[in-house]
């Protein structure tokens, strides 16, 4: 084979690949590298249980979100949701890549207690914000919670991986709280001050994030923990945080 035949079938290798890349990049932001996911077109919204991986009360509220014309999937976690929440995240990721090969344009997502954790790394780690249109989460200790602390402390051989991640302090969270969130990624971090799994409830506080206690809109709102995804007013504040208007605090209570 000459030189110059070499060089050019060199060079359309090059190209090919070239192309390919930018093709999976498109694939997966919906669009040209570099850009978000159009608030003005909302895909499937994807909901992420929280440690126990219990299904119930995030199947509720994806019921509501149906009746409010929108997609809506409940992810199933591996190991009931108490194994490794990296593994969580990528079991997201697959969820994720499946909503777009289904045709979504983007995905929302709406995490509940560790599951907003599971959100949070996969954005960090998979680069979610390419593909996430909007995020909510639901009680979500972002930070820890000192009920894992404990279960780390006094009963290891009886906190599983996803406890011990959960512990303040640990490795996992303290290297998220050293990672921002992506510029112009909308989160809405809702929680409640009546949290007893969740201590301190303002764990769920996120830097970058619109941060809203349900009690600064609803004061006499006794909402457990548990309760999050299937009270009223959260249910209110989730619809609107998903909706297509620019993301901002609420200012009122919802009917």
């Amino acid at each position: 084979m000459s030189p110059r035949r070499r060089i050019l079938i060199a060079a359309t290798v090059a190209l090919l690949l070239v192309v390919a890349a930018v093709t999976a990049v498109r694939l997966r932001a919906g669009g040209d590298p570099g850009t978000r996911p159009d608030q003005a077109r909302p895909g499937t919204v994807l909901l992420v249980p929280g440690y126990g991986g219990g299904r119930g009360a995030l199947t509720r509220l994806a019921g509501r979100l149906t009746a409010a014309g929108r997609v809506a999937r409940v992810v199933t976690l591996p190991g009931e949701g108490t194994g490794d929440l990296l593994v969580q995240a990528e079991t997201l990721e697959a969820a994720v890549r499946a909503a777009l090969a289904d045709g979504a344009p983007s995905v929302d997502l709406v995490g509940y207690s560790a599951g907003g954790v599971v959100a949070r790394l996969w954005v960090d780690r998979h680069d979610g914000a390419t593909v996430a249109r909007r995020i909510v989460t639901l009680g979500s200790p972002l930070h820890g919670t000192r009920v894992a602390g404990l279960g780390a402390a006094l009963a290891p051989d009886s906190c599983p991986p996803a406890c011990r991640q959960l512990a303040p302090g640990s490795a996992l969270l303290e290297e998220l709280d050293d990672t921002p969130l992506p510029d112009g990624l909308p989160w809405l971090s809702i929680w409640t001050e009546n949290d007893e799994t969740v201590q301190p409830p303002d764990s769920a506080r996120l830097d970058g994030a619109v941060n809203v206690p349900v009690q600064s809109l609803c004061p006499q709102s006794r909402v457990s923990h548990g309760a999050l995804p299937t009270d009223p007013a959260v249910t209110g504040l989730v619809l609107q945080g998903l909706g297509t208007a620019p993301l901002a605090a609420p200012d009122s209570c919802p009917a």
